[in-house]
C-alpha cells in the first residue's frame, strides 16, 4: 500500500501543471490570463469559440496585438469565418498546444468562457471522432427550417433519448451533431462519450461579479463595440462572401446585425437584441459555472484580487496540489 501510494504521488508530481481561468463574458478573463502569463512565464490557450475566426475582432472582444504582445496565444485566428470546426477538433488542438507549452518548460493557461470547450479539456471528455458531413447537416437544417426544431428533436429522441434529454430542441446545431454521429456510426452519441482525466495537475481560478454589475459591464462593452466599428466589421465580412448562415456568423453581435444590414430591422433594435442575447448567454454561463467543482473564486473589483490569484498560482506550482484536492474556494461562486 505504501509503495502504491508513493508511486501515485510520484506520478502526480510528474504531471505538468495547467491553470484555467473561467468566468462569464465581460468579467475580465482575457486580461487576467495575459497578466498571469507575463508574471509566471506562461502562454495562453484560448477556450473561446469566437476567437477562432479571422476578421471577427470587435464583436468577439478579441485581445488586440498590442494586448497580446510578449505573450504567445494559441487557438486564436486559426479559421476563416466560413470554415466548420468541431468540439473534437478543438479538444485535439488544445491538448496539442498545452503539451507543446509544457514541453518547453512554460506554464499553459487555459482561458475562456465557452463551456463545452473548457469542460472538454478539464474533464477529458471522450468525443466521437466523426468528421462533419456538410450534406447531412444541410439536409437536417433544411428539415428544421421547414418543420421546426421540434421535428428534428423528435428524430433525436427516437435514436438517442439520453442525448435528447440534455440537448434542448432550440439548440439545432447540437441536435444535428448528435444525429450526424448516429447516422455515420449507427451508435448513440451517448454511448460513445465518456471522460478520461487529462494528464495535468489543474488549478481553476474563477472570476465572479454580482449579476447587475456583470450586466452593466456587458451593456457598456456593447456600446464600445458599436463605437469601435462593429457594424462595419459585419458589413466587411458579408461583402467578403461570408454567408449570413455560416457557423461563425451565429455569434452574438454578428447574427443580430445581419438583419439590420439587410434592411429588416433598425440599428437600435439590433443593439438592444445584442444586449439581450449577451445577458442570456451570461446566464447560461453562470448556470454552468455554479456546477463546476474545485474553483477558487475571486471578485475582480477587489484591490487585492490579482495579487491573491498570483499567490494561489505560485503556491500551486510549488506543490502537488490539484483541483480535485482543493479544500473549498476563496469566494462564493457566481450567482
Amino acid at each position: 500500500m505504501i509503495l502504491a501510494t508513493a508511486t501515485k504521488t510520484e506520478q502526480q508530481r510528474r504531471r505538468p501543471p495547467l491553470v484555467a481561468i473561467v468566468g462569464p463574458t465581460a468579467v475580465g478573463k482575457t486580461a487576467t490570463a495575459i497578466r498571469l502569463a507575463r508574471d509566471l512565464d506562461g502562454e495562453v490557450v484560448s477556450a473561446d469559440s469566437r476567437y477562432l475566426y479571422r476578421g471577427m475582432d470587435i464583436g468577439t472582444a478579441k485581445p488586440s496585438p498590442a494586448q497580446m504582445r510578449g505573450v504567445p496565444h494559441h487557438l486564436i485566428d486559426i479559421l476563416e469565418p466560413w470554415q466548420d470546426y468541431s468540439l473534437a477538433l478543438y479538444q485535439r488542438d488544445a491538448y496539442r498546444a498545452i503539451a507543446d507549452i509544457a514541453a518547453r518548460g512554460r506554464l499553459p493557461i487555459l482561458a475562456g468562457g465557452t463551456p463545452l470547450y473548457v469542460n472538454a479539456v478539464l474533464e477529458g471528455w471522450r468525443i466521437p471522432e466523426v468528421p462533419p458531413d456538410p450534406a447531412f447537416r444541410a439536409a437536417m437544417a433544411q428539415l428544421a427550417r421547414e418543420q421546426g426544431p421540434e421535428a428534428l428533436h423528435r428524430r433525436l429522441q427516437a435514436v438517442d433519448p439520453a442525448a435528447a434529454a440534455r440537448i434542448p430542441a432550440t439548440n439545432v446545431r447540437r441536435v444535428i451533431r448528435a444525429l450526424e454521429i448516429h447516422h455515420h456510426t449507427g451508435q448513440r452519441m451517448t454511448d460513445l462519450e465518456g471522460k478520461s482525466p487529462p494528464p495535468y495537475r489543474i488549478l481553476i481560478l474563477g472570476l465572479a461579479l454580482p449579476r447587475d454589475e456583470l450586466f452593466r459591464r456587458i451593456d457598456e462593452r456593447v456600446d464600445e463595440q458599436i463605437a469601435a466599428g462593429l457594424v462595419e466589421e459585419v458589413r466587411r465580412l458579408l461583402a467578403a462572401g461570408v454567408p449570413p448562415d455560416a457557423p461563425a456568423m451565429s455569434a452574438i453581435g454578428y447574427a443580430e446585425l445581419v438583419p439590420y444590414l439587410q434592411g429588416t430591422t433598425t440599428l437600435p433594435e439590433a443593439i438592444e437584441r445584442i444586449r439581450f442575447n449577451t445577458h442570456r448567454y451570461a446566464r447560461h454561463q453562470l448556470t454552468w459555472l455554479r456546477r463546476m467543482r474545485g474553483v477558487h473564486w475571486f471578485d475582480p473589483r477587489q484591490p487585492d484580487a490579482y495579487a491573491a490569484m498570483l499567490e494561489r498560482c505560485r503556491a500551486f506550482l510549488a506543490t502537488d496540489e490539484t483541483t480535485a484536492g482543493a479544500a473549498g474556494v476563496d469566494q462564493d461562486g457566481p450567482r
